[in-house]
């Protein structure tokens, strides 16, 4: 187990085995300017995440994960350093290769953001709105192909949403609501799935069962597949690799084989009175660029359904997914 210091680019893939990198952070630095003056959120940060990885994100609240995650789906940009897309410089691409970056990494949150009034079915198609041209997309609100629906159907039979095609979303459970969540973004067809805390609302048997099924879903399409996690032991139990975020930098990066609960706790433990005011601060940070993120999403997604069909619910549905979550924002490197 390696804690202290952020490892360096080549030791942090060495962790993630001989897999070529489909993510690669080198010393990656994210403020957020507020009236109290800047914040940083991500300080240095320097990580590889191999195809087809599986790897749990833990930390404390503030510590850098959800900001991270906006970075890993595009949402935002880099204050400083590189950061890498199967081997593309994320801050050198045109509009149109970040629309088609955004369209291979789906992201699970933990609010679901499913339009209520939708059925089951009607809300699984929406992650393919991101894919669609503006013509598609119009019919599909009136008739989806049946090639589309065969699809949704199949993905919610892989989740365990076969009988609730058509029941409301409002009408499911936690769970049910979490995994309709997940069928969304499967039928986004990512290469890679992030989940931000995908079951910090569900008790402990739900939650291992949306575990289960992330697992699943990324093992049967050789997905990558990143978690950030509050609770260790699922951290433990569902991924070989463990990496933990303090104070915006990576300082706990290992196998989960060879990590003990003492060790976790040494991690955990390590953080001091300095670092838990800071992770106060960044935590606020992260909030706010996270609600301000997502809030522009669901404007730009809703719009964009809403002036094709006059109907912005679908819109709204996909507003996690796919082609226009977000702003990407870059600032020079100083």
């Amino acid at each position: 187990m390696k804690t202290g210091a952020a490892r360096d680019v080549e030791a942090a893939g060495a962790a993630g085995g001989a897999r070529a990198a489909v993510y690669r952070l080198e010393r990656v630095t994210k403020e957020y300017r507020g009236r109290g003056g800047v914040l940083r959120a991500l300080d240095g940060l320097s990580l590889s995440v191999g195809r087809g990885e599986r790897l749990a994100l833990i930390g404390r609240s503030g510590a850098g994960k959800t900001t991270l995650f906006r970075l890993l789906n595009a949402t935002l940009g880099p204050t400083r350093g590189r950061l890498e897309f199967d081997g593309r410089e994320v801050g050198e691409m045109s509009a149109r290769e970040l629309r088609a970056m955004r369209r291979r990494v789906g992201t699970v949150y933990q609010q679901h953001h499913l339009v209520p009034s939708l059925s089951a079915l009607d809300n699984a198609l929406c992650g393919r709105l991101g894919g669609w041209s503006l013509w598609r997309t119009a019919r599909s609100l009136v008739r989806p192909a049946r090639e589309d629906v065969e699809e949704a159907e199949h993905v919610l039979e892989l989740v365990g949403l076969r009988d609730k095609l058509r029941e409301r979303a409002d009408a499911l459970s936690g769970g049910q609501q979490q995994r309709l969540a997940v069928a969304r973004v499967l039928m986004q067809r990512p290469e890679v799935i992030l989940a931000d805390e995908p079951v910090a609302s569900l008790d402990p048997g739900l939650a291992d069962s949306v575990m289960a099924l992330l697992q699943r879903v990324a093992d049967e399409g050789g997905r990558t597949l990143v978690v950030a996690l509050h609770n260790v032991e699922l951290a433990l139990g569902y991924f070989p690799r463990v990496v933990g975020l303090r104070g915006g930098a990576v300082a706990l990066d290992a196998d989960s084989s060879g990590l003990s609960r003492s060790g976790l706790g040494e991690f955990y433990a390590g953080e001091g009175a300095a670092e838990k005011d800071a992770a106060e601060k960044g935590a606020a940070g992260e909030s706010a660029a996270a609600q301000g993120a997502a809030a522009q999403g669901a404007a730009e997604q809703g719009s964009s359904a809403e002036g094709a069909a006059g109907q912005g619910s679908k819109g709204e549905g996909a507003a996690a997914e796919g082609r226009g979550e977000g702003e990407w924002r870059q600032t020079p490197a100083r």
